[in-house]
C-alpha cells in the first residue's frame, strides 16, 4: 500500500505540473484571483454571478468561467496531491519499522508541499509576480522529483551496475541533473515573464546571433510582472536577453547531457537508459523549435513542459541507481 500510494501521488504530480502549465500558458493563472476559493466560493459554479460580472466589465481579461475552471482543478488537483504526500509521511512514521526505511524524505516532502502550496497562494495574490511564479514551478518539478527519488527507493527489481562504473559515471548524472534543474528554473522564467515569442525566430534571433539585449533589467528578480524593479515598463530588450539566455541555456545542457550519454553509452547496463535520454532530449529540443516557429502553439507549449518533466525523471532515477550502486554495491532503478 505505502508503494501503491507512493506511484499514486508521482503521477498525480506529474499531472499537476502539466495542468499547471496549460493553466500559465493559457493565461488563466488568475480565472479565479483570490485564493484558495473563487470569489470566496467553492467553485466556479457556486461564483457563477461573480465570474459573470468581471468577464462582463473585461472580456478579455484575465476572469472567465472556462479559466477559473482550469485554474480550480489545477487547485483541487495540487489539494489532493498534498493530502496523498501527508499520508505518506504518516505511514511512513507509524510503519518505520517496518518500512525501515529513513524518515527524513517522507517529512521533508510534508513540509515543502506546504511551501509549494504558499507559492501557489502568492501567485494569485500578488498578480503573477514573475519570481514567485518561476519557483512555483520549479517547486513543483522538485516535489515530482522527490516523490520519483522515494518511488524508486520501494523498488528492488533494477538491473546491477558495476561499482566501478557507477563512480565513473555519476559526476557527469549529477552534472547533468543540476544543469537540467537550472534549465527548467529558466524556462519558468521566460514563461512567467512572457518572453517566449522575444525571438521570434530561429536559430537567430531577431535577425542576429547576438541580438540588442538588457541583461541588467531582464534578471532583476525581485519586481512586478512587466515592469522593472523602479518601477517602469520592461523593455523588449530585457524579455529578448530572457530567450536568448535560455536558448544559451539549452546549448549548454545539450552538450552536458550528450556528454553524459557518451559515458553511458560504454556501460553495457545503462546502454538502454542512454538511449532513453536520447529519445526525451531529442523530442525536449524539437517542441523548443517548435514553440518558435509556430508562435508557441498551446498544445506544444505544453508537451515542453511535460518533456522537460520526462526528462527530469530520467535524470532522478538514474542518479538513485548509480548513488545505490555506491552505497550497497548492487543497484536497481
Amino acid at each position: 500500500m505505502f508503494k501503491k500510494l507512493i506511484i499514486t501521488a508521482t503521477l498525480l504530480a506529474f499531472a499537476v505540473v502539466i495542468l499547471g502549465a496549460y493553466v500559465r500558458l493559457s493565461d488563466a493563472g488568475l480565472g479565479c484571483p483570490d485564493w484558495p476559493g473563487c470569489y470566496g466560493k467553492l467553485s466556479p459554479a457556486h461564483a457563477h454571478q461573480e465570474i459573470a460580472e468581471a468577464h462582463a466589465e473585461l472580456p478579455h481579461g484575465p476572469v472567465s468561467h472556462a479559466k477559473a475552471w482550469k485554474e480550480m482543478t489545477h487547485r483541487y488537483l495540487a489539494s489532493t496531491l498534498g493530502l496523498l504526500i501527508v499520508i505518506i509521511g504518516v505511514m511512513a512514521w507509524v510503519k518505520r519499522e517496518q518500512l525501515q526505511q529513513g524518515l527524513g524524505l517522507p517529512l521533508f516532502l510534508i513540509g515543502f508541499v506546504i511551501l509549494q502550496g504558499l507559492f501557489g497562494m502568492w501567485t494569485v495574490t500578488l498578480k503573477l509576480t514573475p519570481i514567485i511564479v518561476t519557483l512555483h514551478l520549479l517547486g513543483g518539478m522538485i516535489t515530482l522529483s522527490l516523490l520519483t527519488w522515494l518511488w524508486q527507493r520501494q523498488s528492488v527489481d533494477i538491473p546491477a551496475v558495476r561499482g566501478a562504473d557507477a563512480e565513473w559515471i555519476k559526476p557527469y548524472a549529477s552534472l547533468a541533473l543540476f544543469m537540467v534543474l537550472l534549465q527548467i528554473a529558466l524556462g519558468g522564467w521566460v514563461s512567467s515573464n512572457y518572453a517566449a515569442l522575444a525571438c521570434p525566430d530561429f536559430p537567430t534571433c531577431r535577425g542576429a546571433w547576438m541580438p540588442t539585449m538588457d541583461l541588467h533589467h531582464a534578471f532583476q528578480l525581485i519586481r512586478d510582472l512587466g515592469m522593472t524593479a523602479q518601477g517602469a515598463l520592461l523593455p523588449a530588450e530585457a524579455l529578448t536577453a530572457i530567450h536568448w539566455i535560455h536558448r544559451l541555456g539549452a546549448l549548454v545542457t545539450l552538450f552536458i547531457v550528450g556528454l553524459l550519454v557518451v559515458k553511458m553509452m560504454r556501460v553495457a547496463a545503462l546502454i538502454r537508459a542512454a538511449w532513453l535520454i536520447v529519445l526525451v532530449l531529442s523530442l525536449q529540443l524539437s517542441l523548443g523549435i517548435t514553440n518558435v516557429l509556430f508562435s508557441l502553439p498551446l498544445p506544444v507549449a505544453v508537451a515542453h513542459n511535460a518533456g522537460a518533466a520526462l526528462l527530469l525523471l530520467v535524470l532522478v532515477m538514474l542518479n538513485f541507481r548509480l548513488r545505490k550502486t555506491l552505497n550497497r554495491g548492487v543497484v536497481g532503478l
